[in-house]
């Protein structure tokens, strides 16, 4: 079974899919070997690492597909790939859903942000009209043709036009093609609630941003009001810059990394990359 009908099937199955936002091939490596069964390629985690730029549409189509491709190489679990807006309109979604397809992606988040689109947890963000939407929902259908691809239609109009708004583009958007529904940024479990009572049978899509907008809610919490999807998508970048920002404290201080806590080990570090399947096929292949 490839990895969009493994994802297919996960979101057809009983529970709460978990989805750890990932950055890099070495991110999602390290989230394969947790037991993750699939990951989201995090567009804020992918400019912090990629340009050391906030998400706030600066990443350009190609540089996000080119860090995704590397993703899906690296693992053997579908990834779910964070495409912003699109990057255009109707005739760029088309495109840029054709070379995510290329590149393995199983499933994708398409937003209504108008652009320069940011980080949905930001202020000041605008959104193109619902209908403008709804035709890139149809061209990334399209698009896909006969690939089963996951569409997940991310609204960010709570922030700007209200709950209610985005509960209507919701339903909008399901029937133009989408197959999870994702309202960015409710503001309260009241709000959680009520997006899950407005939707019938729809697969839902929560996000939980460390300091964002929505409260923090574990996965038994969000699959017992309704979500099909959670995701969190910043939670590890967060804690690679922290301890990696602890490591080059502590060695400026000291001018050594004696005595610095780090519970990784070098061979640990060899199993995260694979380094033995290589060492095997060198002695096989040079001798």
């Amino acid at each position: 079974m490839n990895k969009t009908k493994r994802l297919r099937k996960m979101i057809e199955g009983r529970g709460i899919i978990v989805l750890p936002g990932i950055y890099d091939c070495l991110s999602a490596r390290i989230a394969e070997k947790t037991g993750f069964e699939a990951v989201f390629t995090s567009g804020f985690g992918i400019s912090a690492s990629k340009l050391g730029l906030p998400d706030y549409g600066l990443i350009t189509a190609s540089e996000m597909i080119e860090s995704v491709q590397k993703i899906t190489d690296s693992v053997d679990i579908p990834v779910v790939a964070d495409i912003d807006t699109g990057y255009g309109n109707p005739l760029n979604v088309i495109r840029t859903v054709e070379q995510i397809i290329s590149a393995g992606v199983s499933g994708i988040i398409l937003e209504d942000q108008l652009w320069p689109k940011k980080c949905g947890h930001m202020e000041g963000k605008k959104v193109i009209t619902s209908a403008e939407h709804v035709e890139k929902i149809k061209a990334a259908r399209e698009a896909a043709g006969k690939e089963d691809l996951l569409i997940i239609a991310r609204t960010d109009c709570r922030a700007e036009l209200g709950l209610d708004e985005a509960i209507r583009r919701g339903h909008e958007y399901e029937q133009a093609g989408a197959d999870v529904i994702f309202i960015e940024a409710p503001q309260s479990a009241q709000e959680l609630r009520k997006i899950v009572s407005s939707f019938a049978g729809t697969p839902l899509f929560a996000n939980m941003v460390e300091g964002g907008k929505t409260p923090i809610l574990t996965a038994d919490e969000l699959e017992d009001l309704g979500f099909k999807i959670v995701v969190y998508p910043v939670s590890g970048l967060f804690a690679a810059a922290n301890a990696i920002g602890s490591c080059f404290n502590f060695l400026k201080e000291n001018r050594t990394t004696i005595g610095f806590e780090n519970d990784l080990s070098f061979s640990d570090f060899e199993k995260i990359i694979d380094l033995q399947k290589y060492s095997k096929l060198e002695k096989k292949y040079i001798s």
